[in-house]
């Protein structure tokens, strides 16, 4: 079987499309990951330190367009497969870390809504795993009792494992309430209040906006806020574990929006609250979580406005003097992106040939002389050794294979040598380049 024809149609067009459009496809990566060995190993790493109890932080730093999403992204499929609850957000003006007017809770709120299990990859996955959790206990009180379903004895010991887990997560910061609204759910599970259920997951979610509303609802006196609402994420951490999955992952992307907030004592706070987090996961006081924070090197570095104007921060993070390009310690708690290499982008445009071929149905007629070409032409541009991002190619190589497949007259070399491909400086291609394409030219 043509390897192409492995794909999924489903899968090839959600990853095309997404590519064209310059964003990363939520499903499909495996397919298209090339480079990147090192850093996926790295936090790899991290996995197994969270599922045995610890917590990890982490920095993804690369340019727009230089694969920092497409990794977070990557990891994410990879740890929910290995069990992990994920949460992923991006941050913009109206969602920050720490906020005056709730951008803090709508951080939160994104993250809620985003959680994520094998399952129920595409978010929404709450309600899924409290209703599993329930079910689950139920099913171990009836192998470990044998009693019938519904003999009043097998409530009784379903409530005393209930009442094991709320008990545990009590001990944490707010994990009174927390255990509190646990057992709520539970008791309208079992009595098929479902207008109880949704006041629970309501509460959850951080969509009471008073503790008077909160009160009346659900008898707490306390409502999830812009200053604790990543104390809350570590009981659903410590929570998840107890319910029977590996361990919860945090990814939150954009911290470029924290870098464009005009207002210094603002800032100041946000990065106070992502030195918070940081210093959790390194001195134990967060378990069975993972964080990753995707930055841009301008928003981590610049000593005025970035992260690194917040010196404790700085202090924590900067490299040491012994890091370089092509040698950057993968341990460090910032992970640099270095640039795919020519080589690695001809594999990955060998790949998007294949499925872009599957999904049309047609014989692949672009070879990998073409290939070979046409990532001559793009590393070639005047600049492209420091500004060329597998954004910009992807999307010029879509663009090719779809004028191609639509023009089935047109030629590749006529394509190339076009002004839209090729312009001054496209044939000074290094002889770095060059040396790369040795072995793959025909």
């Amino acid at each position: 079987m043509d390897e192409h024809k492995k794909v999924p149609k489903r899968i090839a067009q959600t990853v095309l499309n997404s590519l064209k459009g310059g964003v990363v496809p939520r499903i499909g990566l495996p397919y298209i990951t090339v480079g990147r060995k090192n850093e996926i190993e790295a936090l790899l790493h991290d996995v197994d330190i969270i599922s045995e109890g610890g917590a990890s932080f982490r920095f993804i730093v690369g340019r727009y367009g230089s694969g920092k999403s497409f990794l977070l992204q990557t990891i994410r499929n990879y740890v929910m497969d290995r069990g992990f609850i994920v949460a992923d957000a991006d941050l913009s003006p109206e969602r920050r870390l720490q906020g005056t007017r709730g951008q803090g809770l709508a951080t939160y709120r994104e993250l809620i809504t985003n959680l994520s299990t094998k399952t129920k990859p595409e978010g929404g996955a709450l309600t899924l795993v409290l209703d599993r959790w329930i079910s689950a206990v139920q099913s171990e009180a009836i192998q470990e009792t044998g009693l019938a379903p519904d003999d009043p004895a097998l409530t009784a010991a379903a409530d005393r494992k209930i009442y094991t887990v709320t008990n545990s997560v009590s001990e944490l910061v707010h994990g009174f309430e927390f255990g509190r609204l646990l057992s709520a759910y539970y008791q309208a599970y079992v009595n098929g209040d479902d207008e109880t259920k949704a006041k629970v997951v309501r509460w959850f979610r951080g969509e009471y906006l008073t503790k008077t509303e909160a009160k009346e609802a659900l008898g707490v006196n306390m409502i999830i806020t812009d200053d604790d609402w990543y104390d809350y994420l570590k009981l659903f951490a410590t929570f998840f574990r107890l319910a029977g999955y590996t361990g919860m992952f945090i990814m939150i992307d954009e911290l470029v929006n924290i870098f464009k907030i005009p207002n210094s004592i603002t800032r100041q706070y946000n990065y106070e609250k992502i030195l918070t987090m940081y210093n959790d996961t390194l001195q134990g006081k967060a378990k069975y979580l993972g964080i990753l924070m995707g930055s841009t090197p301008q928003a981590l570095e610049d000593k005025r406005r970035g992260i690194y104007s917040y010196e404790a921060l700085r202090s924590r993070l900067a490299e040491g003097r012994f890091s370089r390009p092509g040698a950057r310690d993968l341990l460090a708690p910032v992970i640099r992106l270095e640039p795919l290499t020519a080589e690695e982008m001809l594999v990955l445009c060998e790949k998007l040939a294949e499925m872009h071929a599957g999904l049309y149905a047609y014989p692949r007629t672009i070879t990998t002389e073409d290939l070979v070409g046409f990532i001559k032409i793009e590393y070639g541009r005047i600049g492209a050794d420091q500004n060329i991002t597998p954004r910009e190619v992807i999307r010029d190589f879509i663009e090719l294979l779809d004028l191609l497949y639509q023009n089935p007259k047109m030629r590749v070399d006529e394509l190339l040598s076009s002004e839209e491909f090729s312009y001054a400086g496209s044939s000074a291609v290094s002889n770095e380049t060059e040396a790369g394409f040795a072995e793959f030219t025909i």
